[in-house]
């Protein structure tokens, strides 16, 4: 998941829906101020039933809990689908960066990734979801129309980079039945 402007605001709401059993690991990109600490995902453990971890270079991708990237560090998946931190220049004035994540998420887990771009003010996360598509991942925006910068799944949108524009809520729904069709499968954590 993906998001800047407002994002605070939009991942607590679909965050907030997701049970304590829920089973697939989440991993989100937040455009961070250089200053943030944790803070960021310190508020977002307040509404959330699941772990929420800024995760440290090299660390297993567990089911049922939510990666935040930290502020100053891309957020990437390795082969072997842990997590690597990077220095690297910013992406779109951005680290992390949305596409970052993005792209390397499409390289390791290709059609068995859904990805989400939620509200912010620029266009970071498009050729990311344009990537994830092109590898037959799922791909979501937020409706512009519900965001408080739409900008950026506007970009997603406008890129034919999205299979579904929808709220907030639709989105949490969304989540809800890809887990329930996890556990089904027994792919707890793709």
């Amino acid at each position: 998941m993906g998001a800047s402007a407002g994002g605070h605001r939009a991942l607590r709401t679909v965050i907030s829906r997701l049970p304590a059993d829920y089973p697939l690991p989440l991993l989100v990109v937040q455009h961070l101020h250089s200053g943030d600490e944790g803070g960021f995902a310190r508020g977002l453990e307040h509404v959330s039933a699941l772990s929420v971890v800024t995760p440290c270079d090299k660390q297993s991708i567990e089911a049922g809990r939510i990666y935040v990237a930290p502020a100053n560090y891309h957020m990437l998946i390795e082969w072997d689908r842990s997590i690597a931190l990077s220095t690297d220049p910013r992406v779109k004035w951005s680290r992390p960066s949305i596409d970052v994540l993005f792209d390397s998420a499409a390289r390791v887990y290709r059609e068995s990734l859904a990805a989400v771009i939620l509200t912010g003010a620029n266009d970071d996360g498009a050729e990311g979801m344009q990537a994830i598509r092109d590898v037959g991942g799922m791909t979501i925006a937020q409706d512009p129309g519900t965001a408080e910068s739409p900008r950026m799944p506007q970009a997603a949108i406008d890129a034919a980079a999205i299979d579904s524009v929808l709220s907030l809520e639709g989105i949490a729904e969304l989540l809800l039945g890809l887990g329930m069709g996890s556990t089904a499968k027994g792919r707890g954590t793709e």
